[in-house]
Parts: structure tokens; sequence; C-alpha cells
């Protein structure tokens, strides 16, 4: 079933139902409804200004099978938003692409999800031929601009399209950043980062973090290795990054577990999370220990103790002793 075009009558298949599924701006010029094949991958915004608009049937609209940025959906906001599209219909057009017989959706997953769960049939939507990099790219890009993202979609979103551009994976450009901070800290040659990648990485954060690509490497790179329960916390955006981070310094996962939600049940100030973090830890003697050793080194060479007949034997005793102990640490 193809989709109508606003501004025209509706194709046969197409006709609305009783109570207004959608409502789209009445001023948009008529186009041929043959979508024009794209020459290069368009800006989320060139998209929504230039496009014809159409009535696409939501069951003929598929989710991509590749994961979006967008992987949690606050239940509150969702509801908000079915209530909205239930009284006022879809006010703003999705982004589609044609699949088969049908047509994949690139933009707009909360607006489809919502128009579903509203019981509409169709929803307003910009069909335009994209193929799979171009999609994904314009599914990134939509995203990162996006101002209600959390740290952690953002921080993956970022990576993914750096990843496509780059034609690397997250892995690739996680090297290719770390380069550049030796490159600008002058421990490394300017050579060892084609200009294209540097060109390329500049214009992903000009148009989407607005941070550098420096602090981006320093202080959202390490989100990742977070654990995979202050991960989920952190993504459903029930707990602050920086308490996230405090609670992932405790080694016992029980601990970890249990500070987190209370954090989250009693919302405890970072301070307070510190100060149990903190307590929980366990003292270590590996700075007693190392103070000893580097007194008695100071007090062997001070005093030349092998340079004394009666205590040489002992000496190399216990030197013997202290080069075992060493030897699985030189092997590594």
């Amino acid at each position: 079933m193809s989709p109508a075009k606003i501004g025209g009558e509706p194709k046969p298949g197409t006709a609305r139902t009783a109570k207004p599924a959608v409502k789209a701006p009445a001023s948009k010029k008529k186009t041929s409804s043959k979508p024009t094949a794209a020459t290069k991958t368009p800006v989320p915004s060139e998209v929504t200004n230039t496009a014809p608009i159409f009535v696409a049937p939501l069951d003929k609209i598929v989710l991509p099978k590749t994961p979006q940025p967008r992987r949690y959906f606050k239940p509150e906001a969702m509801q908000s938003l079915v209530n909205s599209v239930n009284k006022n219909g879809v006010l703003q057009n999705i982004v589609l692409r044609p699949v088969g017989d049908n047509y994949e959706l690139v933009a707009g997953e909360r607006r489809y999800r919502a128009a579903i769960d509203a019981g509409l049939k169709e929803v307003p939507a910009i069909i335009r031929e994209m193929n799979d990099s171009e999609a994904l790219e314009f599914t990134l890009t939509e995203n990162l601009q996006r101002e209600d993202l959390n740290l952690l979609e953002e921080t993956e979103g970022t990576l993914d399209l750096l990843a496509l551009k780059l034609k690397t994976n997250r892995e690739g450009v996680i090297t290719i950043l770390n380069k550049l901070s030796t490159i600008q800290r002058g421990k490394a040659a300017d050579s060892s980062v084609r200009e294209e990648d540097k060109q390329t990485i500049n214009e992903v954060f000009a148009t989407t973090t607005k941070i550098t690509p420096e602090a981006f490497r320093v202080h959202r790179l390490p989100l990742l290795n977070l654990h995979p329960e202050i991960l989920e916390a952190l993504r459903t955006g029930t707990i602050e990054y920086t308490k996230a981070k405090e609670i992932n310094k405790l080694e016992s996962l029980e601990d970890r577990k249990e500070l987190l939600e209370n954090t989250i049940d009693m919302s405890l100030s970072l301070q307070f999370v510190r100060k149990l973090v903190l307590s929980k830890k366990p003292k270590s003697k590996q700075p007693q220990l190392q103070t000893r050793l580097d007194e008695a080194y100071k007090q062997a060479r001070k005093f030349k103790v092998w340079e004394n007949p009666d205590k040489q034997k002992k000496l190399e005793s216990l030197l013997a002793e202290l080069e075992a102990l060493l030897e699985p640490a030189t092997a590594q």
C-alpha cells in the first residue's frame, strides 16, 4: 500500500479514521509522490524543510534492525505524548525510507509508538530514498541534535556516528581520539592521524555534542567502563553521572547494588555517597609495605651492608628470596 500525499486526494486504502489521525501543515507545496534518490545523506533540518509530506499507514512501517541510539523512553514522557497525540494528532512528521513493500522508520520512533498506542492508523511522514549507511547516519545525527538525550546515549551515539564516518568501529574511534590527544600534547607526529579524519571529527563535534574531542575522550568515554548495573541506572536516567562514578568504585557487586538502590530511593547527596563509598572500601596495606621497602633500601645504601663480611651471607640469602619473588612480575 502506497502512502497518500497530503494536499491531494488519498489513494485507496489510506482514508482517515473517524477521529483525526494526523495533523499536517496545510501550506506544503505539491510535488510528485515518487521519492527522489538522495545524492548525499540529508541533514534532518533539510529533510523537514524541503521534502514532500505523505500520509503513511502504520501497518506498513517497520523498525530498523540496527539498534537505535535511543533505547529507553521514560514511561511518564511517553504517556504524555500519547495523550497529546490523542488530542491533537501527530504534529511532527516521522521520516521513512522504502524497504521492499514496507517503509522503514528512520527518525521519530517516539511519535510512531505513541501513534500506535493512541490507536491511529496512519501518520504524516517524509519518505526519502536512503541506503543503510545513509539511514544510520541520519538517525544518529537526528538523535544527537536532541536536547533530552542522557550522557550515555549521547556518548554511544557520538561513537557510532564517528565510526560510520571514519569507516571503523568504536575501538578504532577511541584509538584515533587517543592519537589526537598525544599529538596535542606534542608526544606524537601530526601525521599519525589523517587530515581528512581530523576534519571529520571536528565537524561531528561541532554539529552534535558541542564539546571538544579531547573533553569527550577524558570525560565521556569513561562512561562505557561503568559496571552493567550502574550503566542501566544511568541509561534510564534514575541517577546522575557524578554519583554513578562514585558508586562504581566499589568492588563488591552487593555493595554497589545496595548503595545504588539507597541513593535512588533516598536521593542521597553526592557528598554523602562519597563518604559511604570511602567507608566501604577496604583499607590497603600496600602504602605501608612500600614505605618499609623504601626505607630498608635507603638504610642498606647508607650503611653499605654489603661491605660487612658478617652480613654478606645473610644479605645474599635475602636478595635471592627477593629476586625469586620478583620473577613472576618480570616474566609478565
